[in-house]
């Protein structure tokens, strides 16, 4: 299982966790409240954490190219939420096994 984290540093970061869970629910099963949220995405769970000061994204996949695409999926819909910051992409640190 490989896992990769990203953190959005912005004062927004309840708000893009919630409109990332209400969006991914149309098509997978997702849980969240307003600190936490979590997605059974396609290509593994995404697991997502918000505090004052920004997003934390985790995602896990079986393989490189799974995981690739679960960043993209996250990356894509915070490039349409957060545009109004300038978000153009999250910084993807792969995880120690």
């Amino acid at each position: 299982m490989l896992i990769s984290t990203a953190r959005y540093p912005t004062v927004h970061g309840s708000k893009y966790l919630q409109q990332l869970c209400k969006h991914f629910a149309h098509k997978v099963e997702v849980s969240f409240d307003a600190a936490q949220g979590r997605a059974a995405l396609a290509s593994g769970p995404a697991d997502l954490t918000a505090d004052d000061e920004g997003l934390t994204v985790r995602v896990q996949a079986e393989d490189a190219k799974a995981l690739i695409q679960a960043r993209f999926v996250i990356d894509s819909h915070l490039v349409n939420f957060a545009f109004r910051e300038g978000f153009t992409g999250l910084n993807w640190h792969l995880d120690a096994a």
